[in-house]
């Protein structure tokens, strides 16, 4: 048995290395970007440990004190516990959704325009507002909203003559305006990533279901949509991968750190945040950060199973 044995870990070895100077050029071009991963990624995973310890700046990540769970007591007996949980997951959700909808449409559209300059000057125009600083969409927000100057205030009090709003002071209205500057700012980018995907359809399938009599909604709804759906659930696991994290420049910068509305804007994120602007407590940031990593993670496991049941070869791993 164990010559056979020998002959086949020969013969494993063997295949293994044609695999290997077959692509080694490729595995090489891959080396910086996993270089970077490793450093950049995994690296400060040894960090993990300062949730589990009172830090002291005098005596250094490994001389501190461990103190346990006694970080995490602070993030979860917290009175705005619940609070800044239930924001950050219905806010994640509500982005998901839209976003996902939206994107699809502005592609489907998208997709339909013929000519190539009109093309590429919408796919310009609906990804620029991603590429723009959060701190630049928080002044034009402000410039919409603001209660002296603001544009919506001045064209309701011309148009519907009603009083100016004072919109800062007032949390109910913030969902739907941080609904809306999400949608604005991120949906450009997704569609331009289904877009993408919509290139790569063959032809000869639209040809053919004209011929057949279908209609563009057809189309869109048998053809398109299905044939990217792989594309359409590894956008969605990554974004449920997420879905305890928040946009810091949406709920901080955004509603300009405004004290009415932060039973409304307060995330996990910003919590820390003024958490450590007030305690500067380093153990309690990243006992923070370590939760939300490990539910991302068993959300993404558990989404990844859902969708394996389904259909296995949309899965992620």
């Amino acid at each position: 048995m164990q010559p056979q044995y020998a002959a086949v870990t020969r013969k494993k070895s063997r295949v293994w290395l044609k695999k290997f100077n077959k692509f080694k050029w490729l595995l090489l071009m891959t080396l910086p970007g996993i270089l970077y991963l490793f450093i950049n990624n995994y690296i400060p995973m040894y960090g993990l440990i300062l949730a589990f310890k009172n830090f002291n700046f005098a005596k250094g990540m490994w001389g501190s004190d461990w103190v346990g769970m006694d970080n995490f007591k602070f993030l979860f007996n917290s009175p705005d516990a619940y609070i800044i949980t239930r924001n950050t997951i219905l806010y994640n959700v509500v982005f998901i959704v839209l976003n996902l909808i939206l994107a699809l449409l502005a592609a489907l559209l998208i997709n339909e325009i013929k000519d190539k300059l009109i093309s590429r000057f919408y796919q310009s125009t609906f990804l620029l507002p991603h590429i723009i600083s959060m701190v630049v969409v928080a002044y034009l927000v402000y410039s919409f909203l603001n209660m002296e100057n603001g544009l919506v205030n001045r064209l309701m009090g011309k148009w519907f003559h009603k009083e100016a709003i004072s919109w800062y002071s007032e949390a109910g209205y913030w969902p739907y305006i941080l609904v809306i500057v999400n949608a604005w700012k991120h949906v450009g980018y997704l569609s331009i990533i289904y877009f993408a995907a919509m290139l790569g359809i063959d032809k000869e399938y639209y040809e053919a279901a004209t011929i057949d009599g279908a209609n563009k909604w057809k189309q869109m709804t048998r053809i398109t949509i299905p044939l990217i759906t792989p594309i359409i659930t590894t956008m969605t696991l990554l974004a449920v991968s997420g879905i305890l994290r928040s946009d810091f420049g949406l709920f901080y910068q955004v509603p300009m750190n405004t004290g009415a509305l932060i039973p409304t804007t307060n995330t996990i994120d910003t919590f820390v945040y003024r958490a450590m602007g007030q305690l500067g407590d380093i153990g309690m940031s990243s006992a923070a950060g370590l939760y939300q990593s490990c539910i991302c993670f068993i959300l993404i496991l558990a989404a990844n199973y859902a969708v394996r049941r389904v259909n296995k070869q949309e899965a992620l791993f």
